[in-house]
C-alpha cells in the first residue's frame, strides 16, 4: 500500500498511518522497521500503555516518527516518554487529560524535548474540542499538526463559529473564547438517533470472543 501512495503521490504528500495498538509489540516494531523508506510524517500508536517499555527497543532499532497519547490519563503515563525521548508527536485526548490547562502545560514540556503537537481530534470529538484544540495550536510554537474532522452543514446549524477548512488549514475567527457557540433550538431539531451502543464503537473481540487489547 505505501509503495503504491509513494509511486501515485511522489515524495511532497506527508503520510500519516495508525496502528491503534492492534498489533502484538514485536510485529508492531517489524510493521515500523519495513515502513522506513516510505518516509511517514509519523506512525500512530504502535503500543497501548501498558507495552510502551517496548518504545525504547524501537528507537534502538529505527528512526521513524512516532505518535502515541490517545490513550493517555495522567501524566505518570506521558511524561516518562517524553522525557527520556520516545515519541516524537504527542497525540493525547485534550478532555481526557483534563483540559485546557494539563494540555497546555503538556505542549510546553513537550517543547523542551523537540516534541510536536498532533491532539488526539477524530470524529467523536465535539466541535467544542476541536475549537479547544485549534485553540491550544495557535498558543503554542512546538505546533506539529492538526486532526480535524469535515463537520457538515447540521453540526454547521448547531454549534455555529465552527473553525473553517480553507486552502489545508483550519481558520478560527475572532469571537470570545473559543470562538463558538451552541444553538440549543437548532439542536433540537435534530435528536440523536437511536444506536444499540449509544454511538460508541463495537467492543473489538477476538475469535474466540476474548476481548481484545486494549
Amino acid at each position: 500500500m505505501f509503495d503504491y501512495l509513494r509511486s501515485e503521490l511522489g515524495s511532497e504528500i506527508e503520510l500519516i498511518h495508525d496502528v491503534h495498538e492492534r498489533l502484538s509489540p514485536i510485529d508492531a516494531i517489524a510493521v515500523a522497521k519495513n515502513l522506513e523508506p516510505y518516509d511517514l510524517y509519523y506512525l500512530e500508536d504502535l503500543f497501548a500503555p501498558e507495552d510502551h517499555e517496548y518504545l525504547r527497543m524501537l528507537r534502538a532499532q529505527s528512526p521513524i516518527a512516532i505518535a502515541s497519547g490517545e490513550l493517555y490519563v495522567n501524566q505518570h503515563e506521558y511524561v516518562p516518554l517524553v522525557r527520556d525521548r520516545l515519541i516524537d508527536f504527542i497525540r493525547a485526548h485534550v478532555s481526557a487529560l483534563g483540559g485546557l490547562t494539563p494540555a497546555r502545560k503538556l505542549a510546553t514540556l513537550c517543547e523542551f524535548f523537540g516534541v510536536k503537537t498532533a491532539w488526539h481530534g477524530p470524529d467523536d470529538v465535539s466541535p467544542i474540542g476541536h475549537m479547544a484544540q485549534l485553540h491550544l495550536d495557535l498558543s503554542v510554537s512546538n505546533f506539529g499538526i492538526h486532526e480535524v474532522h469535515l463537520f457538515g452543514e447540521r453540526a454547521r446549524e448547531v454549534f455555529p463559529g465552527l473553525a473553517e477548512v480553507r486552502d489545508g488549514a483550519l481558520w478560527s475567527n475572532d469571537r470570545p473564547g473559543l470562538g463558538i457557540d451552541i444553538d440549543e433550538t437548532a439542536a433540537a431539531r435534530y435528536p440523536y438517533a437511536d444506536h444499540p451502543l449509544n454511538g460508541g464503537w463495537p467492543t473489538v473481540r477476538n475469535a474466540d470472543g476474548s476481548v481484545a487489547r486494549p
